[in-house]
């Protein structure tokens, strides 16, 4: 059999990698344990939230199908962080679990050059450093120009709950048992780490009375740019909160012995910003209290979700401390919590583009390269599936830049950085975050996914109407003169903002702390009927300018430093000048660019001097 692609896992990175590659043209086959598990949440079943909703809004502006089937199967949305700058403001999704992965199956199974076969890889066909195919367990061949390893947590992969261990992937699934020791012995350097789950209850044994409803949005918002202008209006069911208090924690510290995490049965690293609620109570010895979200499933199951609260003590611990939590005392247990470990890459190994640095053609995509959630495996699935295209039609990598997206960010901080911990998204790692915004991302991103041809003309001619027109209005503001001095003083008096006596332009109003473009409209007297995200961007944009300005500037002066290229096969510790250290971490990331170079950690201001200098006298 003959194939163009091989994509190795159908879970989020899979699924955009696979779509990305057939719908640019290529024969591509899904090669997965089990079909029934195709885009499974075996997790919290929610997507986006804070950066990561950024991440899903990104995936969508490329071209890829995570917004989009969010969407879809959405049973409650609301946007994280309203009170807060734009820039943090996040959307997210609590989704139906069983309804996201069926639409995402039927969307693969409609999808033309995508084909999909239930079965497990044990080896990859490697010739002259460059992949040609893989083995199946029954030993089929299956020979490709292009393999993409999207395995999740399945290699080599066991739950543990207390002292008991299942020899399995998620949810009891079968686990990869062959496909790691296959990357080992093609000196691939694995590592092992470990995430969990909170348990699952009946939702019947909850009394929802006694614990504080969570409602959704009024307005209904979306993920999906094609969808902004689609009433997208359902029923919706709420998520309820409650706290853990001192006598969950009593238990838990009476038994903490019992949790494979500190009896020391693990040994991996866990996950930092996703702790335990063991971790929790060892962690912060000084909280009393810790915040548990109860989250609906499905419409289709009495099963809840209970967020904040993973764990992989003994099952019969586990519910005598979650009935210590108000609203959960008569709580029946469907499934319990557990801790999963399994093998993942170390990063840096990679190329930008997601390819092995060893091997021509091999690409790499979500947990198995170290990162947790659903989001960050999408993001990386649809580059992987991107780049692989570019591969086999021998066309310049595809690289979202750090000031270009999270998605930039996300990678870079994998293969430049490196992570000695499974890696979560988050607001804080992007420099340019006020650029960055979940509000922009179409702005930031669509142009790209439309040449290399994943966005289709209609979508992109929208797109184009839609920023021209956020242009011209933000322009029109700006030179827009207030001169009813009485209707203007009215509102700001509204608004506790000091009056005017003398005319003021729109703008200079939109930029006052207490003020914003909503709240001053009836001013704009030239305004038209606007939809809400052009009224939005001339919000922001207006009134960040200055702040926006600097963070350009600051790009414009980083630019230079990634245009400046470095010969792949460049021996840095032949460069006389530079620090062992720094050779040491050069020769091993192999930086495509000086930018990237001065981001490894180890490497100085005063080595990258040295290395432009004698690029400078080498003429490279």
């Amino acid at each position: 059999m003959q194939t163009d692609v091989i994509v190795i896992g159908s879970g989020h990175a899979g699924c955009e990698a696979a779509l990305a590659t057939a719908r640019l043209g290529l024969k591509t086959l899904i090669i997965t344990i089990n079909l029934d598990s195709i885009a499974m949440m075996p997790c919290n079943p929610n997507i986006g939230g804070t950066s990561k909703g950024h991440l899903v809004r990104e995936i969508d502006a490329l071209g890829g199908e995570m917004g989009k089937n969010i969407d879809k199967t959405f049973i409650q949305i609301k946007m994280l962080n309203k009170s807060k700058g734009a820039a943090i403001q996040s959307l997210r999704a609590q989704a139906d679990k069983y309804k996201y992965s069926l639409e995402m199956k039927k969307v693969i199974e409609n999808t033309n050059n995508l084909k999909f076969k239930q079965g497990e890889v044990k080896d990859l066909l490697i010739k002259n450093k460059k992949i040609c195919g893989v083995i199946l367990c029954n030993n089929i061949v299956i020979n490709s120009e292009t393999v993409i390893i999207c395995t999740g947590t399945y290699l080599d992969s066991c739950c543990l709950v207390g002292e008991y261990i299942t020899n399995s992937g998620p949810n009891g699934l079968k686990k990869s048992d062959l496909l790691g020791e296959s990357l080992r012995k093609l000196n691939i350097k694995t590592r092992r780490f470990k995430t969990g789950t909170s348990a699952r209850i009946d939702k019947r044994s909850i009394d929802y009375y006694k614990i504080k409803k969570q409602d959704e949005d009024k307005d209904i918002l979306n993920f999906s740019f094609e969808n902004q202008n689609l009433n997208l209006s359902r029923k919706q069911i709420s998520c309820y909160l409650t706290y853990t208090n001192e006598k969950t924690h009593k238990i838990i510290k009476k038994n903490i012995d019992k949790s494979p995490i500190y009896s020391g049965l693990i040994k991996s690293i866990g996950a930092r910003y996703c702790p335990s609620i063991e971790d929790k109570v060892v962690r912060f010895p000084d909280k009393s209290q810790h915040q548990v979200f109860i989250e609906p499933e499905s419409e289709d199951s009495n099963e809840v979700y209970v967020s904040g609260m993973s764990t992989s003590l003994p099952e019969e611990i586990q519910i005598k401390f979650y009935r210590t939590v108000l609203g959960l005392e008569n709580c029946e247990f469907t499934r319990a919590g557990y801790a999963i470990e399994y093998d993942c890459i170390d990063s840096t190994q990679l190329k930008l583009n997601l390819e092995f640095k060893n091997i021509s053609g091999l690409f790499s995509a979500g947990q198995i390269n170290g990162t947790s959630g659903y989001e960050e495996a999408a993001a990386q699935g649809i580059i992987a599936g991107i780049n692989a295209f570019c591969y086999i039609k021998n066309k310049d990598n595809f690289i979202i830049s750090r000031n270009e997206g999270y998605i930039g960010v996300l990678i870079d901080d994998l293969v430049t950085k490196g992570i000695d911990e499974p890696y979560r998204m988050l607001t804080s790692r992007a420099e340019y975050r006020l650029l960055l915004r979940q509000d922009n991302a179409d702005l930031r991103l669509t142009e790209r996914g439309y040449k290399i041809g994943l966005i289709s003309k209609k979508r992109y001619r929208d797109f184009l109407n839609k920023k021209n027109t956020i242009e011209r209005e933000i322009l029109r503001v700006k030179k827009f003169l207030v001169k009813d001095l009485n209707l203007a003083n009215e509102i700001l008096i509204k608004n506790n903002s000091n009056i005017l006596s003398h005319e003021i332009f729109l703008s200079d109003l939109i930029k006052r702390p207490e003020l914003n473009y909503d709240k001053i409209k009836k001013l704009d007297l030239d305004r038209k009927n606007n939809q809400r995200v052009v009224d939005d961007q001339i919000n922001i944009n207006i009134k960040y300018e200055g702040y926006i300005k600097k963070q350009l500037e600051q790009i414009d002066k980083i630019k230079n430093l990634e245009d400046k290229k470095i010969p792949i096969d460049l021996d840095y510790l032949k460069i006389y000048g530079l620090r062992i250290e720094a050779a040491q971490k050069l020769n091993k990331i192999r930086p495509e660019n000086i930018g990237q170079a001065l981001r490894i950690n180890g490497v100085s201001h005063s080595d990258i001097s040295v290395l432009i200098i004698y690029m400078r006298k080498n003429k490279n």
